[in-house]
């Protein structure tokens, strides 16, 4: 069993949340080694230097991004600065639970690539969420099954936590936008065994969220963008086309058979469906 491990963990004006979380991760990670990446998007509220005075007593360091922002792209540096090839993904704010932790890393050790912390799996659920907030994810995923065909098996693709081998990003060509890196990797990286891991994502106590109205349409780009990307916006194109011309073709025959055909208006029934099966 692989005990080395690499957080890593994306920031932004998260202070208050950073010496419990790297605390807890302490002591849920007592029996690996570990190290904590932390890549931060230039709070200036006094993280860097808290993650400086914590790295004299566990192993985190902080990567101050100063020209760049965005947490999905945070990520993706994040792995350049991670050592080992198993590598946790993380947010600071403590709604993902750390003491979940070892249950991504076993079930990477027993054989997947990826181990999802999913909300959506038996034994997971959201704490405190409103009807609109449950409405809204539960939204967000279906989008993701519709257009990107691949996620379709996955039943938490929106999750934010989860833990891959190195091997799933090493080649692969990644250019996230907004929050959502873990449908960047699902869709350009190498891997074959996808497993979800139930978890409660907990309410936030400290900090502002970052979740508005700007993260939704940059997930929505997303969309779009990985769909040009791995060719599903063709293949989509070409459904669309293939059913509008079928739809044509039959509202075409239709007309024929209703208004110059032996067909009256009692048998519109008839004359749909023989159309149907001609446009077939």
């Amino acid at each position: 069993m692989n005990k080395n491990i690499s957080l890593v963990i994306p920031t932004y004006k998260e202070k208050d949340n950073i010496q419990p979380l790297v605390t807890r991760l302490s002591e849920a990670l007592a029996d690996y080694k570990y190290e904590i990446v932390i890549m931060d998007d230039n709070s200036r509220d006094g993280t860097e230097e808290l993650v400086k005075s914590l790295s004299e007593q566990f192993p985190v360091k902080i990567v101050v991004r100063r020209d760049k922002k965005g947490l999905a792209s945070a990520v993706v540096d994040g792995f350049g600065y991670a050592k080992n090839d198993i590598i946790v993904v993380m947010d600071a704010d403590l709604q993902h639970p750390p003491e979940v932790v070892p249950s991504l890393v076993k079930a990477i050790n027993e054989g997947a690539d990826i181990a999802i912390g999913s909300r959506y799996v038996e034994g997971g659920g959201c704490e405190g969420w409103s009807a609109l907030r449950r409405i809204m994810s539960k939204g967000a995923a279906l989008i993701s099954h519709l257009f990107l065909p691949s996620t379709r098996k996955i039943k938490d693709p929106m999750s934010g936590f989860f833990v891959i081998k190195r091997e799933v990003v090493k080649e692969a060509n990644l250019n996230p936008s907004g929050f959502k890196i873990l449908l960047e990797i699902l869709m350009l990286g190498n891997w074959k065994s996808v497993v979800e891991v139930p978890f409660m994502f907990v309410t936030r106590s400290r900090g502002e969220s970052k979740l508005n109205t700007k993260q939704q349409l940059d997930y929505l780009k997303h969309i779009y963008s990985l769909m040009q990307r791995t060719g599903e916006l063709v293949r989509f194109i070409k459904f669309c086309i293939v059913g509008g011309s079928g739809v044509i073709v039959n509202l075409g025959l239709y007309t024929l058979l209703t208004r110059y055909g032996s067909f009256t208006p009692i048998d519109d029934t008839s004359a749909g469906l023989l159309s149907g099966n001609i446009a077939l």
